[in-house]
């Protein structure tokens, strides 16, 4: 039965990154604002969400990532300790992004106000994470329609008529 439930703060951590992300089976699309270097619990240990990323795309699960800045050197670094994502994920910087997402498998969403870091997806202790909020959900219209939005910033659907051009690394030469 699909089913739609308002979330918030650490529940976004435990229900979204810790039960639902390391599930995916095909698919994985996750649409952010900002990108830090979020560390998640593995089998009692803390360690970068890019190596949950890293083990799905060992799985074969395919991993595309929406963001519309560089993330910092933390981040930068930790990827660098991962290289199945250098061929597994797919990146594409959009400047005007600021959904926050994440589409499994066509099964399963969120949409809400976190970023992935740790203080948006409650990942921070109580007193140092950020007070976010969302929805998760099974329901297969909301799944298709979180998708879509996704989907069309993905296949460049706005960046002809984009009056960010001139800022965007992806799409600037295909677009001049």
């Amino acid at each position: 039965m699909a089913q739609t439930e308002f979330i918030q703060n650490r529940d976004i951590y435990e229900r979204v990154l810790l039960k639902e992300v390391p599930a995916a089976e095909n698919f994985l699309w996750i649409g952010t604002s900002d990108l830090k270097d979020l560390h998640v619990d593995k089998k009692g240990r803390m360690v970068p969400f890019l190596e949950i990323l890293s083990d799905l795309i060992k799985r074969q699960v395919s991993i595309r990532l929406i963001h519309a800045k560089e993330p910092g050197k933390a981040f930068r670094d930790d990827f660098d300790r991962y290289p199945r994502l250098i061929e597994g994920m797919e990146r594409l910087l959009c400047p005007r992004v600021h959904f926050k997402c994440v589409v499994i498998d066509g099964r399963f969403a969120y949409t809400g106000s976190a970023n992935l870091t740790g203080a948006g997806m409650g990942a921070k202790s109580e007193k140092r994470r950020n007070f976010e909020s969302g929805i998760i959900t099974t329901d297969p219209k909301m799944v298709g329609a979180i998708a879509d939005q996704f989907d069309q910033v993905w296949m460049g659907t706005h960046c002809t008529d984009c009056g960010r051009k001139d800022y965007c690394a992806d799409f600037k030469d295909i677009l001049r």
